[in-house]
């Protein structure tokens, strides 16, 4: 079954809701997951984005939503002279990474603290990403519900003490998926939501003590 999303198309500025309204979406959600405006882009592309990036405008899109834009906005045609005004540095690298999704792009963004993040990701039609790696975690993300993302510890009742924050405060879980590179050391886990948490809803799961870090993002 189709929605009438997946057959018409996103609203967006052309040519393509793969190669631009997903492009689009996908720096859009690196730049959530970084939390703060970038100084600093550089963006590896794979398969067709790699080949066609520039025809395509995919260049553009994916500045663009690192700048913030949606993807049915009009200044994604003059994103990378607009980046460079405000002061953003950007590069675009091709590369061929092992079982990826033909328009793949692994985006690291240097924020105006210093803060640092990577983000793997697809665009896979329709103007729909995929997320799958975020500072080196396994994830599945997609961007059409709000999430919350913790990082902590790796130790029992961690994960039992954030969902009972909020079940107090009636925030359903949609979805939900827990990742770590070493048993005993930080995990992430990240929870599609049904809806935004409040921010006080955030600062309670930031004071769980295993819980080095907890952000929410909002649908895109």
């Amino acid at each position: 079954m189709h929605g009438v999303f997946d057959i018409v198309g996103p609203v967006m500025i052309g040519p393509s809701s793969s190669h631009t309204a997903g492009a689009v979406r996908l720096g859009l959600m690196a730049r959530k997951i970084l939390g703060e405006p970038a100084v600093r882009a550089e963006i590896n592309l794979h398969g067709s984005f790699a080949r066609t990036y520039r025809g395509h405008g995919t260049d553009k899109a994916l500045i663009a939503g690192i700048l913030g834009f949606s993807p049915d906005d009009e200044r994604i045609r003059d994103a990378l002279k607009l980046a460079r005004q405000q002061g953003m540095d950007y590069s675009f690298q091709p590369v061929n990474l092992e079982d990826a999704h033909p328009n793949t792009a692994v985006i690291y963004l240097v924020g105006v603290t210093g803060r640092i993040a990577r983000v793997r990701g697809a665009s896979v039609g329709g103007g729909n990403i995929r997320i799958t790696n975020i500072d080196g975690y396994e994830v599945e993300l997609t961007g059409q519900y709000p999430a919350l993302i913790t990082i902590h510890r790796d130790r029992p009742g961690v994960i039992t003490q954030v969902t009972q924050i909020l079940s107090r405060y009636e925030v359903n879980i949609a979805f939900m998926r827990v990742s770590r590179q070493n048993r005993g050391e930080t995990a992430m886990m990240i929870m599609e939501l049904d809806d935004q948490p409040a921010e006080e809803v955030v600062e309670e799961c930031r004071e769980v003590y295993e819980v080095e870090n907890a952000f929410s993002i909002p649908a895109i």
